[in-house]
């Protein structure tokens, strides 16, 4: 894990300046505190800040290779790189490290950019082919790692965050109001959009090629899931779970520098601590909490776990004030503003998992893959919805928009009753109606169908979701846009604030694809959800844990502060008419959208809540 960037002048051929690319190297040095590294290539510069992971003494980056005809910058882990090299030697290939970086430069040697579908790993890299005279910049399929990149005028600023190329820019650009706009109704911004006008962010599984003066965009990772000929049985669908989760394990544990758990109170850690133990211990596994006074406080059932499965259980205890006065900086980590409520615990979890180890597992994952969320229940018998005749969806559709509140409800069937696959998927996905968060906007600042830019960030998925049902195609949209571009992309901004390394299990390559071919009926059975990967923690974890009823990380507390602090201090953001959030929006729309939540005829918290982190952005983006 570590951070990289660079500038190449693909159009003029002009000198990289030196000073201006160790400018923006230091500003990720956070991300790489033990070593840095730069090249000069003429109109190529690239910059290197190293975490030490794997090969500590001969990892040094840029990399080549003998003849110094490919040279790579790579942030994340290659979980395969040996069985790569071992192909690769059988090939010819002579290699002067143990490092998984140097698994790329002679893949590439060897394969060109068809490397990156023999990669089973996390990774933003960046490759110069000095013989072809060609950058290629690459996200991994499943966006574990990021890669932000601007053009302009015939060259290219990329880096592992925005900061580098805010550094090469020299001035920081406005707010682009249609990312805006996606954010206020997702919580997030979709890539390859981000929240600024000419920064872009690569879409999970695509890369920016950039050669005889021209750049291109291109989706490398083209998986198109298709049901297994013979549907898989329930033993048969668990024993090759259980097998796939042992492998991505042992893949996920190599490391030259102490590991450890992020632990949570549910299942899904609670299965990647048990897997842990196969492969030794005792693991250091770090939980947030806030203390007996919360009924929904995660300590006590983490602490729990940790000692049945024999794990050395460290709490971090957060409260709301330190929740309140740590946001603000918090967003400023950030760079792009995410509304989801695991963002503050996220970050001191990982401040304190940093003191002990470099690289923390964390179970993210199983949620999307298997429908874990109450949103799958609806994609899931929503044919049933559809089959009603249309008199009967009318009367009970009108009954149900009449109730006060119960918005996730009126926008679930709304959704429903869509005959466009991914219009369906967009309305799912929605914190609140369209319109009224084109509403929010000052006149004339929104293109027409501003909303519907998601539709175009999708767009080209369509062909990867052709052979799957509808529950399937949801979910891959899941892990293609919103798991990366909102959970991966705060877990990995939040950690690296620290420099720890955050691996996810549940994404390995090979355990994605295998679930992404499973029919509905292995994910979420008789409405429960989660069904095959609940029946594999049973095999693994007590009762006592499996009949834990979900919290998240903490997520639960969490949104009470949120919704309480919506009429506290946060809510003084938006009441002030001199706040920057007023310069984008319309002061009166913005009063009633609160109004209306403070009467309880709405509830509003979550739109009103990223408002609010919107606003404390900006000011951030001021300092």
């Amino acid at each position: 894990m570590c951070g990289i960037c660079g500038q190449f002048n693909y159009g003029n051929q002009a000198p990289v300046v030196r000073s201006n690319l160790e400018a923006m190297t230091r500003t990720i040095a956070h991300r790489g505190p033990d070593d840095d590294g730069h090249l000069i290539a003429g109109p190529l510069g690239l910059g290197f800040r190293r975490l030490s992971i794997i090969d500590l003494a001969g990892g040094h980056q840029p990399m080549s290779d003998a003849e110094e005809t490919v040279w790579v910058i790579f942030n994340g882990e290659i979980y395969n790189f040996r069985e790569l090299r071992q192909e690769l030697e059988s090939r010819g290939h002579r290699f002067r490290t143990r490092s998984d970086t140097e698994a790329i430069v002679h893949g590439y040697k060897e394969w060109g950019t068809e490397v990156f579908n023999r990669l089973n790993g996390m990774f933003g890299v960046a490759i110069w082919d000095t013989k072809r005279q060609r950058l290629v910049l690459a996200r991994d399929p499943m966006g574990i790692k990021l890669v932000y990149f601007a053009l302009g005028h015939g060259s290219v600023w990329f880096g592992s965050e925005m900061r580098p190329v805010l550094a090469a820019l020299g001035q920081r650009p406005e707010v682009d109001p249609v990312a805006l706009n996606l954010f206020l109704r997702y919580r997030y911004t979709p890539s390859p959009l981000t929240i600024f006008k000419g920064i872009e962010k690569l879409a999970p599984g695509t890369m920016l090629v950039l050669e005889n003066g021209e750049a291109r965009r291109e989706r490398w990772y083209r998986y198109t899931p298709a049901p297994f000929p013979t549907p898989k049985g329930d033993d048969e669908a668990c024993e090759e779970l259980v097998s796939l989760y042992r492998h991505a394990m042992r893949r996920h544990l190599i490391s030259d520098v102490p590991v450890g758990l992020l632990l949570s109170g549910g299942i899904d850690s609670g299965l990647l601590l048990a897997l842990m133990n196969e492969q030794g211990g005792p693991w250091p596994a770090y939980t947030v909490g806030y203390g007996e006074s919360f009924e929904d406080d995660e300590l006590a059932d983490a602490a729990e776990t940790a000692l049945v499965l024999g794990a050395r259980h460290i709490p971090v205890k957060l409260d709301r004030a330190e929740f309140e006065r740590s946001l603000p900086h918090i967003v400023q980590r950030l760079e792009e503003p995410i509304a989801t409520s695991s963002i503050v615990p996220m970050y001191f979890v990982s401040k304190r998992a940093r003191q002990d180890v470099k690289v923390a597992l964390i179970g993210q994952g199983p949620d999307e893959l298997f429908g874990g969320y109450k949103r799958h229940l609806g994609v899931r018998y929503g044919d049933y919805w559809r089959r009603l005749p249309a008199p009967v969806r009318s009367v009970l559709g009108s009954a149900i928009g009449q109730l006060p509140r119960n918005e996730m409800l009126k926008r679930g069937v709304f959704s429903l009753g869509l005959a466009d696959r991914l219009q369906r998927y967009q309305q799912v996905f929605s914190l609140g109606p369209g319109e009224t968060v084109d509403g929010l906007f000052q006149d004339g600042l929104l293109p027409p169908r501003a909303g519907d830019t998601v539709l175009d960030c999708w767009s080209d998925l369509l062909p990867q979701m052709g052979q799957t049902d509808e529950l399937g195609g949801f979910q891959l949209l899941e892990v293609r846009s919103s798991l990366p571009d909102e959970l991966l992309m705060y877990a990995d901004k939040l950690s690296m604030a620290h420099g720890l390394e955050v691996r996810v299990p549940y994404l390995d390559r090979e355990v994605v694809e295998y679930v992404q071919r499973l029919g509905a009926s292995l994910k979420v059975r008789n409405g429960s959800r989660k069904w095959l990967h609940r029946r594999v923690c049973r095999t693994f974890l007590p009762s006592r844990i499996l009949k834990r009823k979900k919290r998240g990380f903490t997520a639960n507390v969490v949104d009470g502060w949120f919704q309480s602090s919506v009429s506290g201090r946060l809510a003084e953001l938006l009441l002030d008419p001199a706040s920057a959030i007023f310069g984008l929006l319309h002061f009166g729309a913005v009063q009633r959208l609160l109004k209306t939540h403070r009467s309880k005829r709405e509830d509003n918290h979550k739109l009103l809540f990223s408002l609010a982190l919107f606003e404390q952005w900006l000011r951030s983006t001021r300092v």
